[in-house]
């Protein structure tokens, strides 16, 4: 699992200080969510969205990602994952909505600093709201790739990953 954030970053939830407009990672809706549409996410209650940046440079987002509550339906926990979830029809978890990181910081571990915020955030809220699981739904291959290697679990034909709560505070203390 990833490690903890140096001492010279820091991830902190979206305020208004936050540069959304200067945010490129090069997938679109990724940047077009972050300049547009958190802000109202937020304010809504609708996403927490959580931004990595340099202590030195608050206002700079070198990253974010985004956290909500969904259910799944029990047919969707993969087997191996079904003893760590109760037997309701619906399963409540923690989505990881989105996850990006600047372009010019992409390949430098911070993603999976941010996984592992995310990770933590979701296993910390579960005893207070109940979930779970955690979900995330790939963009693409790559980014089912980087989840995988994380410990999540892929559903069959699709790009839905998931990990159970236990798992994911498991990771997260790493």
């Amino acid at each position: 699992m990833a490690k903890r954030p140096s001492a010279d970053l820091r991830i902190v939830p979206l305020g208004e200080l936050h540069d959304r407009a200067g945010f490129t990672c090069g997938v679109e809706s990724l940047d077009r969510y972050l300049k547009s549409q958190a802000g109202q996410d937020v304010r809504r209650k609708a996403n927490a969205v959580f931004v990595l940046g340099l202590e030195a440079e608050p206002a700079r987002v070198l990253g974010y990602y985004t956290l909500c509550a969904m259910a799944i339906s029990q047919g969707e926990v993969p087997e191996a994952a079904r003893k760590h979830v109760p037997r309701y029809p619906l399963v409540s978890c923690t989505l990881i909505g989105r996850l990006a990181i600047a372009k010019d910081k992409q390949g430098k571990r911070l993603g999976s600093i941010l996984l592992a915020d995310a990770l933590l955030r979701a296993f910390e809220s579960a005893s207070t709201v109940g979930s779970s699981m955690v979900v995330v739904d790939a963009l693409d291959e790559a980014a089912a790739g980087f989840y995988a290697a994380h410990g999540f679990v892929r559903l069959p034909d699709s790009l839905r990953l998931v990990m159970p709560m236990r798992q994911a505070g498991a990771g997260a203390e790493r």
